[in-house]
């Protein structure tokens, strides 16, 4: 833990000094533990799951979800085989953006039949997926597969196979894959993009407004939901899904939002370890305070099939799934979680996964199928020219529906779903109540919205006075105040934090919040400043807290410059680690929370002010902190996150745009709020003649 001198130390280096090193720990993907904590019992899951089905929704650019515009659904070209049939689909699950795939129905349909989607995840070719025959011979002598068509494209065989056991099963590429021709790989070519580049789904706008990989496909299987559950033989009440891989990851994240799948099988993706590489599995704020364990855990109660195998989940049998167990247990139904530890083999989805799988819905569909019903027969492989969407009369996107500008579209409508959202906190001087008077339920609804949305991008609320605590390291009496240095630590962070309080006080409390710290406040002799006397001796007490990394110009980034794929997608790094804006108003909140302790310290009216590069930071603690502030200063209302021109600014927050940038915060306090130089930083000055007026 640095010491108060050495943070004061730090704010007066001179520009050109080296960046200061971060002292919280750093998650990755891949080398992080991802534990789940289990609730304390049955009744407390049920806001445990809310949380983690919120920060999916967030992560994923869904919250709330946008507008549900028609699918055009496009059904043609049926392929009659002994007792299935394959019809060509797709759709839009926005304007102009198409989900194509593949409906496997049993050729005689009676009453209402089960209906799943299904992701197929990173395997070569997605939908077209042919495996060469060495690699058949391979899978067969392994024991991985029993069937030479099965072999050649396990994907085919799950959709087969579920279809000849009734049910209706939407195959759907994932981005970039087979028909999903709109997506360009790093080459140009069509191709699910496993790195990055900078266009579309990776500008500022894009990481602005949550919007990417993981979002649009994930969107995708909400609007795959919307179209399988149109057909009229589905049975809303029997809705799975299922996939491995990617797909496992695509089959967790649906499951956890959306009620309609009752029961889902994620394969070899359910692990402590780690969460999957690609841009499509991952996006900022996802796993903050949650992992893949937890993702899956929010389809409990409802039914949960798991497989494990020589890979990143080969140790689920003891991480992870007992928490599952157990929690299962406590919602009283033990039975509906069940894993599948298939270490012998590597990373899959063969016939030993889908067999088990194959039971598991048997079981939670109630099929009444036997064993002998249950096994995998052989089946007439299809090609992809038979398979494709697109044809003559259905011809493929072309020009600009496709690449960098069709990127650009969907971002572009992501943004404009937003701003009609969230529209009424658009006024920076919002927060004059007469603005809802004006907008009604409408503002009401944008500011929930945005109240949960920043709640969970900052991940810090106001800690309760038990959370906190101050321990002083100096303290003194010097020219008619009182000055004491100590330690505010909450959670597992520490807060060098200054008070300065005037021999006469009384009129307020002033949470001081500037990017110089306590520089701002005492001179290098450790003399009050001027600034700081013309506050004491308007009777203010002041609390200055020392921001995290004082002197930083850039975020942190977990993978600094070691590897160029993840560099450039910030989801990689803000995924996992907090954004620096979010600790600041984390210490920011802890500060404002020791005043409860402080016994030398009474709390009367308390006021937030934001100098020196701090505005922002103080309008995001006054509206977190609800009524514990009564008074809101800020010297800068022209400061916008939208505004920033690189993902690693020390103030860039994802998705800040998205939910309303610096004016939804302002409406979001319930402080009197006074903003000054609108155009521009109000001098020091003004901020002062403001407080003591």
């Amino acid at each position: 833990m640095k010491s108060f001198m050495l943070g004061l130390w730090l704010t007066l280096l001179v520009a050109g000094a080296e960046e200061p090193q971060p002292t919280r720990p750093l998650r990755d993907l891949n080398k992080s533990d991802f534990p789940f904590t289990p609730v304390a019992d049955a009744t407390a899951w049920p806001a445990r799951r809310a949380d983690i089905r919120n920060r999916i929704q967030l992560a994923a650019g869904l919250l709330p979800l946008p507008e549900r515009t028609p699918l055009n659904a496009v059904i043609h070209s049926r392929i009659e085989r002994d007792d299935y049939t394959i019809e060509k689909v797709f759709f839009e699950s926005l304007p102009g953006n198409f989900v194509t795939g593949n409906l496997y129905l049993p050729k005689k349909i009676t009453g209402q039949i089960p209906g799943l989607i299904s992701p197929h995840g990173h395997w070569p070719n997605g939908r077209f997926m042919h495996a060469g025959a060495a690699e058949v011979k391979k899978q067969i002598a392994s024991g991985a597969e029993r069937l030479e068509n099965a072999a050649r494209s396990p994907l085919q065989a799950r959709c087969v196979q579920l279809a000849r056991m009734g049910c209706a099963v939407f195959f759907y590429d994932m981005l970039g894959y087979a028909d999903s021709v709109q997506f360009l790989d790093e080459k140009g070519k069509v191709g699910h993009r496993h790195g990055s580049q900078a266009q579309g789904f990776l500008s500022l706008a894009a990481e602005l407004n949550l919007c990417g990989e993981l979002p649009l496909q994930t969107w995708n299987s909400v609007r795959a939901l919307d179209f399988l559950l149109s057909l009229p033989f589905v049975d809303r009440q029997r809705i799975g899904c299922t996939g491995a891989s990617g797909g496992g990851t695509q089959t967790m994240l649906i499951s956890a939002l959306d009620d309609r799948i009752t029961a889902a099988f994620p394969c070899v993706m359910v692990s402590r370890s780690m969460q999957g590489g690609c841009v499509c599995e991952n996006s900022p704020y996802l796993r903050l305070t949650q992992g893949n364990i937890d993702l899956a855990a929010a389809t409990a109660p409802r039914p949960l099939g798991l497989t494990a195998a020589d890979d990143w989940t080969k140790e689920l049998e003891t991480k992870g799934f007992p928490e599952l167990k157990q929690l299962y247990t406590q919602l009283g139904v033990p039975d509906r979680v069940e894993a599948h530890f298939n270490i012998r083999f590597p990373h899959n989805y063969n016939a030993v996964s889908r067999g088990q799988m194959y039971r598991f819905f048997n079981k939670y569909f109630a099929l009444g199928l036997n064993e002998e019903q249950l096994a995998e027969r052989d089946f007439v492989f299809a090609t992809k020219e038979e398979l494709s969407v697109w044809d003559a009369a259905h011809p493929a996107p072309t020009g600009e529906r496709v690449g960098a500008a069709h990127e650009a579209a969907v971002v572009a409508w992501f943004q404009q779903q937003g701003a009609r959202q969230l529209a009424p906190l658009q006024d920076a001087r919002g927060w004059l109540r007469s603005c809802w008077d004006r907008v009604g339920g409408r503002a009401a609804a944008a500011r929930s919205v945005a109240r949960t949305a920043w709640s969970l991008m900052i991940g810090y609320a106001l800690p309760t006075p038990d959370a906190v605590t101050f321990k002083t390291t100096f303290a003194e009496e010097r020219d008619g105040c009182r000055l004491l240095r100590g330690t505010v630590r909450y959670a597992s962070n520490t807060v060098d934090t200054l008070l300065l309080s005037p021999a006469q006080g009384g009129r307020a409390t002033l949470l001081w919040l500037s990017l110089k710290g306590g520089a701002s406040l005492l001179t290098t002799n450790h003399e009050p400043t001027a600034v700081a006397r013309r506050l004491l001796d308007a009777g203010y007490a002041i609390v200055c807290p020392e921001l995290y990394l004082p002197g930083a110009t850039r975020n942190p980034n977990v993978y600094g410059g070691r590897k160029q794929g993840y560099e450039g997608f910030c989801g990689y790094h803000y995924g996992y680690n907090p954004p620096l804006f979010a600790e600041r108003v984390g210490d920011a909140l802890a500060a404002r929370a020791v005043l409860r302790r402080d016994p030398q310290q009474p709390v009367s009216r308390i006021v937030v002010a934001g100098v020196e590069g701090a505005s922002a930071l103080a309008a995001a603690t006054a509206a977190l902190a609800g009524p514990a502030v009564q008074e809101l200063v800020v010297d800068h209302a022209g400061f916008r996150f939208a505004k920033l021109d690189s993902v690693w600014d020390v103030n860039f927050m994802p998705g800040a745009e998205k939910y309303g940038d610096l004016p939804a915060l302002l409406n979001l306090c319930s402080a009197h709020t006074t903003l000054l130089g609108p155009a521009q930083p109000a001098p020091l000055e003004e901020v002062i003649a403001a407080l003591v007026r």
